[in-house]
């Protein structure tokens, strides 16, 4: 296959990836990725990465996304390196096998779960975070001891081919590669058994590589995304709370990110103040002319560009917008553009925007909101701002998402101690801190006996005795169990 530099790439097939699946096989049979020492190293060998190539990643970011150095830093840079130091300082303490506790039934005896590696993995990336969700994920399938193959997005070239020759250079090429290419080095990916596959993308990708999997039995983490809202309420402090929709909105990505809010739903009589916040904010962040901010990513590619203007230009649509719309085909930018009261049967309600586009739905109650989105998918997150504690308490209780921020947007992706993942169509598994751990490692069960103190009650010839001694076990009568003893003694 040609590369856009008119050189000849070695053709990776289902034949090549097979061979190359054996080879890491056979390194992860050797035991070499099971120590603590060669995890540890790897890990340290990913956060030198970020320390030593900041700005060659800043570059490629810039060059797939048109992605603002700060953003770069902020939501790919830094959190990787987080990610590292957090993993690298708790790793011993993960790898210990947890004690638990055994029952009469078992006495005596002790138990454990021992954390072990899955095996091999495959990694399939997203290309709105090229850099992070490439190898977020390969720092948990490293710290559980497994190998691993990353295949980096197609859609953000520069950022692949970068990952493609870092990790050659610093990584351990026995056990983790970086296979670059499009839908048929994907392909040829899925038809390979693996231990475990990590997708990150849409839903429909997502149900073609569940079904691959399936093939083989092979377990799957999926983050997928979808429509993620945001309730309103009056009574709030008006201009934090829209500071905090527009940067997790148009300072994520400018929209593109699967956390980003989708859609705002408020109240009809507060939709007018909160709209007046909004274009306040835009003009103070962006400025008069947006589509010249050096603080705006532009859009992935013209395909991408055609599906939001499509959702812009339908009929049912077009008269809603009341903010924005500006547009650069040839630069690829959508200025950040508000629309209220979008159809409910529109394109742009109806499927995920991924793009600087917000729709503002409004309500008679504020209460109506949670049945709203309770009709559509589940979302990978949800968001409310109130300070009603009566609100916020069904909020939490009666919306199910993947994780839910209350007054504010995005920022629980930044806490390790919490798991990142969807729920229903939004994905399913979770990762992020010791999740990303346990994400690709089998809590193995292990129970310890010694001879002593074997007990005939659970041998042949069976009686009734022996029976009233069981049963008392199981309800957890002392009183049952001395009595089933003495006659059993008698007998």
């Amino acid at each position: 296959m040609a590369t856009e530099e008119g050189l000849q790439r070695v053709a990776f097939d289902s034949g090549a990836a097979a061979a190359m699946v054996e080879e890491l096989r056979g390194s992860y049979r050797s035991g070499k990725t099971m120590s603590y020492e060669w995890r540890v190293s790897q890990l340290q060998k990913l956060e030198k990465i970020t320390e030593f190539h900041e700005q060659e990643i800043v570059e490629a970011l810039r060059s797939d996304l048109s992605k603002p150095e700060f953003e770069s830093f902020v939501q790919e840079i830094g959190m990787l390196k987080s990610a590292c130091k957090l993993t690298i300082k708790k790793l011993k303490s993960w790898m210990k096998p947890e004690k638990v506790a055994t029952t009469m039934t078992t006495f005596p005896s002790t138990a454990e779960l021992v954390s072990e590696p899955l095996g091999v993995v495959l990694i399939i990336s997203a290309w709105n975070y090229p850099f992070l969700l490439s190898l977020d994920p390969v720092v948990g399938a490293i710290a559980a001891g497994n190998a691993v193959v990353l295949k980096p997005s197609e859609l953000a070239p520069a950022t692949s081919s970068l990952l493609a020759k870092l990790l050659g250079e610093y990584m351990d090429s026995s056990s983790v590669r970086v296979v670059e290419g499009a839908v048929a080095e994907t392909s040829a990916l899925l038809e390979q058994k693996w231990d475990k596959i990590c997708y990150t993308g849409n839903g429909r990708v997502g149900r073609i590589v569940m079904a691959s999997a399936a093939k083989h039995l092979t377990p799957v983490l999926l983050e997928l995304g979808g429509k993620s809202p945001v309730v309103v309420d009056s009574g709030i402090n008006l201009q934090v709370s829209c500071k905090r929709i527009i940067v997790g909105k148009w300072g994520c990505n400018n929209g593109q990110a699967c956390v980003s809010p989708d859609y705002i739903i408020t109240t009809k009589d507060f939709a007018s103040k909160l709209v007046d916040g909004l274009k306040s904010e835009l003009n103070n962040f962006y400025g008069k002319n947006p589509l010249q901010s050096k603080d705006l990513s532009r859009i992935v590619n013209s395909n991408h560009y055609a599906r939001l203007t499509k959702m812009l230009d339908e009929d049912k649509v077009s008269g809603k917008v009341i903010h924005g719309g500006e547009r650069d085909v040839n630069n690829l930018r959508i200025a950040p553009t508000i629309l209220l009261d979008v159809p409910q049967d529109s394109l742009i309600m109806n499927e995920e925007i991924f793009g600087p586009l917000l729709p503002i739905v409004t309500v008679e109650k504020i209460e109506d909101s949670f049945d709203l989105i309770n009709s559509g998918t589940k979302p990978l997150a949800a968001y409310l701002f109130t300070n009603n504690q009566k609100l916020k308490d069904h909020f939490v209780r009666n919306v199910s998402a993947g994780g839910l921020v209350i007054n504010d947007t995005t920022i629980h992706l930044a806490l390790p101690t919490v798991p990142f993942g969807g729920v229903g169509e939004s994905g399913m598994g979770a990762y992020h801190g010791k999740f990303s751990f346990e994400a690709f490692s089998h809590k193995k069960a292990v129970v310890y006996r010694s001879f002593f103190g074997d007990a005939s009650v659970r041998y042949p010839p069976y009686t009734n005795g022996k029976l009233n001694l069981l049963k008392a076990l199981v309800a957890g009568s002392i009183l049952g169990i001395i009595r089933a003893l003495f006659r059993s003694s008698k007998a």
